[in-house]
């Protein structure tokens, strides 16, 4: 009965339209007052607190305002014209240009929104003037955004790396395989899909084109690099990394691009201050809610559920797939993972799953949610942008989401793979 209450009331809370912050907090104070009475209610702020009080977390601030500097150098543009000398002369190579853009911008920012907006102000009025279906372009930008958060780095990586008390370098390098692999998928369902309609064809590169293109956007490939590369050798802590990728952003924008200036800085980071404060205020929500499944110990109840059904864990995973992509569909992904990754952990360190691989999957899945109705955050913003229907997106979205579902069965039933690269690099950090 009170865990009924607890995520009963949270769920007819957001049914209400309550925004998801105070909806976690209202529900963990009503059951304190109802439930347990002798608890002080100063455990709240306590909680809070103790729920942002974590080193890892100081990575976010960071690699929001890398990202926040590299959109304002111009990175965009010359990645997309980087992308286009490469791939623009494939029948359909503007929807190419998009999946290859969105997998460069991965590695320096990390929030499939930004990428999203980045990409399809850029790409999609092109598309439009070329020729291609405007609910096409919608779907196909905001199938490839969702590779920004599992390329590292990662903003969701390193909150379920906080929740689940895992190395956030092993988690950014568990998502390098199957983040390539997404965008792999999305160009074979770009290939039928622009056969079919007969998209145009853009006239090849030249070799001094395509070296022009690699000239003004070297910087902006060598961000990625520079990042990883840290991460792997041991010289930074992924952490570190979102310092280093700052640093490495406002020396691009003044030194060598030079189209950064002082008096864009203070734009910048209330852009930032803003963004990492919608992160952390769920953050802290959770934390109460965190705490009561904690010490309600719903995690063992869970375990002992499951377990008396299967302990089979391949039947876990496909069961763990269900309810996350489900809950993607349904919540925001950030208070999804925080509020049901403690749940399940204690499962699957008893059915002996890794919790780095099972933190790629969930990740995965709540980002595929985000291509989902009814909150379906990307839909919503391509389908704005494209000036079309959602019903329109939806349905040129179907086959590049059976492209994402089929790595993500993959990154399910083939942990070697997802395991490979960080077993490589065994000691990062």
């Amino acid at each position: 009965m009170n865990l009924a209450f607890l995520f009963g009331s949270f769920i007819a809370l957001l049914i209400l339209g309550m925004p998801i912050v105070f909806a976690m907090a209202l529900s963990s104070v009503a059951f304190l007052v109802l439930f347990a009475p002798g608890i002080p209610l100063t455990v709240i702020p306590h909680q809070m607190v103790a729920g942002v009080d974590n080193f890892p977390l100081l990575a976010i601030p960071f690699f929001f305002l890398a990202g926040e500097l590299m959109n304002e150098v111009g990175i965009t543009q010359r990645l997309v014209e980087f992308a286009a000398a490469i791939v623009g002369h494939i029948r359909g190579g503007l929807a190419y240009v998009v999946i290859v853009t969105n997998v460069i911008m991965a590695g320096f920012s990390g929030t499939a929104l930004a990428d999203a907006s980045a990409t399809g102000s850029v790409l999609i009025p092109a598309m439009k003037r070329q020729g291609y279906d405007a609910d096409f372009s919608a779907a196909i930008t905001a199938a490839a955004a969702t590779i920004g958060p599992i390329i590292p780095p990662s903003i969701p990586m390193i909150i379920y790396a906080v929740v689940a008390e895992v190395s956030v370098g092993s988690l950014f390098l568990a998502g390098v395989i199957p983040g390539l692999l997404m965008g792999g998928y999305l160009c074979i369902v770009t290939y039928f899909v622009s056969r079919r309609r007969k998209y145009p064809v853009a006239e090849r590169s030249t070799l001094r084109r395509l070296g022009a293109a690699t000239r003004r956007a070297i910087w902006a490939l060598m961000a990625p690099v520079i990042i990883l590369g840290g991460i792997l050798s041991g010289v930074v802590t992924a952490t570190e990394a979102g310092v280093l990728a700052v640093v490495y952003s406002l020396f691009v924008g003044f030194a060598i691009h030079r189209e950064l200036h002082v008096r864009d800085l203070p734009g910048i980071f209330c852009r930032t201050a803003v963004g990492t404060a919608v992160i952390m205020i769920i953050v802290g929500a959770s934390g109460i809610m965190g705490w009561l499944v904690a010490n309600m110990k719903i995690g063992e109840a869970v375990l002992n559920g499951v377990s008396a059904l299967t302990q089979n864990p391949t039947m876990i995973l496909l069961l763990m797939n269900i309810f996350f992509l489900i809950v993607g569909c349904l919540m925001d992904p950030l208070a999804g993972m925080l509020i049901f990754v403690p749940v399940f952990l204690p499962l699957i360190k008893h059915v002996h799953i890794d919790p780095v691989h099972f933190g790629l999957v969930v990740v995965l899945n709540l980002m595929i949610g985000l291509l989902t109705p009814p909150v379906g955050y990307l839909l919503f913003l391509s389908a704005e942008m494209a000036n079309v229907s959602i019903d329109a997106v939806i349905r040129e979205v179907i086959p590049l989401l059976a492209a994402l579902l089929f790595v993500l069965a993959l990154s399910t039933y083939w942990p070697s793979m997802v395991m490979l690269v960080p077993n490589l690099f065994a000691g990062v950090r």
